[in-house]
């Protein structure tokens, strides 16, 4: 009779690595197995990898800037995106340069535009020294990621004023991005809490929680949040009003959470581990936060990933429509508010190129909680 033969050394070594897996899996807590599965996940870790370079250079605006976010430049008022080039004719390969633009205008359309003057070049460098400017708000500097050695460069040309969109854009980025956490942490607290105390009183505080509720709900978002920004004093400072706005999302955006959260904690409470926290002494406070939160925190993290970029486009339609961030202050909805008329959309489409990022943020938001959703149950 013969014997079967010796299993090869590559299937020993991978039967052992399944075998390993295994044993791993079964021994895994679920914050682990909820990063495994999430890695899994290709959309997701683009969207962190895109949101992460965003929020970047979001904090280091002004080092990103090649220019200051109120900076004019007279004689360039709508002037179109400056195109960076790295040939030269009859000179080949070149670094990146920008050629002059020239104004001019045209006789049979009476448009202004403008013509590249190539008999000047101006190459683009890295890293060049400028005139001091404060990074972050506080911190002296005096050095630009790029800059020009002559005719300045428009990567997304200029606005009415003959401000650098490119600048504005990544200056607007901040307030616009950043709201998103500040709204959200408020309103992810206020549902929480609310929503927590309302599952566990019961009785009349529950019937009063949830008929607030419903009015909230009811009522349509978009009013809302004009009555509660249209309250917002025009005199206020940029960072009193950011916060004011802030207030105003989470204002709205509490009610959804706490509904959720409350259905949670009635389908748990009853449960032995509540009993005995409350036999233990255990404050409805501490039975919310230290017991009941912890079982669904999977879902809590979902909801507030997919939040921010409701938040994000909150604060841009308020702007877009004069209620939220006002000038000096720079936002995305604040640069789309300035070029919302049909002569922007027809013939200065570049002035609309902030609305991109505003989808580019929300599409990467939505893929990071498209995979922590999958996550969430690692057991499927």
């Amino acid at each position: 009779m013969r014997r079967p033969a010796a299993a090869s050394e590559p299937e020993t070594r991978a039967q052992e690595r399944r075998r390993r897996r295994a044993l791993s899996i079964e021994t895994a807590s679920q914050g682990q197995l909820i990063w495994w599965r999430f890695r899994r996940h290709k959309l997701a870790l683009t969207g962190i990898a895109v949101l992460a370079l965003m929020y970047g250079i979001s904090l280091f605006a002004e080092f990103f800037s090649p220019y200051d976010k109120q900076a004019r430049f007279e004689g360039f008022e709508n002037s179109r995106p400056t195109p960076v080039r790295f040939f030269a004719a009859g000179e080949g390969l070149q670094g990146p340069f920008v050629y002059g633009l020239e104004r001019s205008v045209n006789r049979e359309t009476f448009r202004v535009q403008f013509t590249e003057d190539e008999s000047a070049p101006s190459a683009i460098r890295f890293f060049v020294r400028t005139e001091p400017y404060k990074l972050m708000g506080f911190i002296p500097a005096q050095v630009r990621l790029f800059g020009t050695d002559g005719a300045p460069v428009f990567l997304f040309g200029t606005d009415r004023l003959g401000r650098d969109v490119y600048s504005r854009t990544v200056s607007g980025a901040r307030i616009s991005l950043l709201i998103g956490f500040g709204g959200v942490f408020v309103s992810f607290v206020l549902g929480c809490l609310i929503g927590g105390f309302s599952g566990m009183s019961g009785g009349m505080v529950d019937e009063v929680i949830q008929r607030v509720i419903e009015v909230l709900l009811s009522i349509p978002t978009i009013p809302l949040w004009m009555a509660l920004a249209a309250a917002i004093p025009r005199d206020w400072s940029v960072t009193q009003t950011y916060f004011a706005i802030t207030i105003v999302l989470a204002v709205v955006g509490w009610a959804g959470l706490a509904r959720i959260v409350r259905g949670k904690l009635l389908s748990l409470r009853e449960e032995d581990f509540i009993r005995a926290a409350k036999i233990a002494g255990a404050t409805s406070t501490s039975t919310i936060v230290r017991h009941l939160l912890p079982n669904f925190v999977s879902y809590l993290v979902v909801h507030v990933t997919l939040a921010i970029p409701q938040t994000i486009l909150g604060e841009t339609s308020l702007s877009f429509l004069g209620l939220g961030m006002q000038p000096p202050a720079v936002s995305w909805g604040v640069l789309l508010k300035e070029a919302q008329d049909l002569a922007a959309v027809a013939q200065r489409s570049w002035q609309l190129i902030p609305g991109i990022f505003v989808v580019l943020a929300v599409l990467m938001f939505s893929f990071v909680g498209d995979g922590l959703r999958d996550a969430a149950d690692p057991y499927q």
